[in-house]
């Protein structure tokens, strides 16, 4: 049985834990404000951007047009691009990505495709390397980037741009977390090389555009950009999504620490009339035994 000291000892202890935890989550919830407005500013964008590819590849033959929209004709190696957080402390977040990762690649593996990983964020690496560290070409880690801008999406755009002109990979799939709610947030697999635009209907289309330049002139232009925008959604889905299971799993470890501590302190109080009773039933036997 633990002593009174060592009771003590675990209280004072579990009561620094409930203090940083709940100072985490006030933090979390501080920055969890600014990341969701971030995240649900972008998503219109990405939306039209969209719409408008679309639009314009409505009027381009898939086979002719740009190889970032018509691919490369196979898809035997395929890049996964695992999106995570590059610390912990947030609950499943990191872990669902990584599972989802890791389930797409032994499904296409089983498929025999050839899997090649790049990680963006250091927990997914430090994850996925147990089972997959020959798939991992590159770790891209942003621990030192205060705010998420398009600046990071665009390095890490061109990035893809580049191993796709080298002919590294004929297919590109981005896996992050999009931000639902404080308690949810739903682990996501999007292509985004080969672009894969929504088929528009004739019906829906409230409007005949002439382009100048030509539709495939445009697509060259527009789709490489798309890149950056699908990478910087997600980026930002992300932070927002850390941000909430973050709180969410602080706000659990303060409310478990509580309990813990009313725990320990009926132990103690418990320990501690036991040994006042012990003490008291000793000197009542020495007095009457004088």
């Amino acid at each position: 049985m633990p002593s009174l000291k060592e009771l003590r000892n675990r209280i004072t202890s579990v009561k620094a834990t409930q203090k940083i935890t709940k100072a985490m989550q006030m933090v979390a919830a501080a920055k969890l404000r600014r990341a969701q407005a971030a995240a649900e500013a972008a998503r219109p964008y990405a939306e039209r951007m969209n719409a408008v590819l679309a639009n314009v590849a409505a009027g381009v033959n898939t086979d002719d047009g740009p190889k970032l929209l018509a691919g490369t004709g196979s898809d035997q190696t395929h890049l996964l691009v695992v999106c995570t957080a590059e610390r912990g402390l947030c609950g499943a977040f990191n872990s669902s990505i990584a599972r989802l990762a890791r389930e797409h690649t032994l499904r296409l593996q089983r498929e025999g495709k050839t899997v090649k990983i790049l990680c963006v964020g250091k927990k997914g690496y430090d994850i996925l390397r147990r089972q997959f560290a020959s798939e991992i070409i590159e770790l891209i880690e942003l621990r030192t980037v205060k705010q998420i801008g398009f600046t990071n999406a665009d390095a890490i755009g061109r990035k893809l741009l580049q191993l796709y002109a080298d002919g590294q990979f004929d297919v590109a799939t981005l896996f992050y977390s999009k931000f639902r709610s404080v308690i949810q947030q739903i682990p996501t697999a999007q292509q985004i090389i080969p672009a894969q635009v929504p088929v528009t209907d004739a019906d829906t289309v409230a409007a005949n555009y002439e382009y100048e330049p030509n539709e495939a002139a445009i697509l060259e232009d527009l789709l490489p950009r798309n890149v950056s925008v699908q990478v910087l959604g997600a980026l930002l889905e992300n932070v927002a999504s850390e941000m909430g299971a973050k709180m969410s799993a602080m706000d659990s470890a303060t409310r478990n620490a509580g309990e813990m501590i009313k725990k320990y302190t009926l132990r103690y109080n418990r320990t501690r009339q036991a040994m006042i009773t012990k003490e008291l039933i000793e000197i009542i036997s020495g007095a009457e035994a004088l």
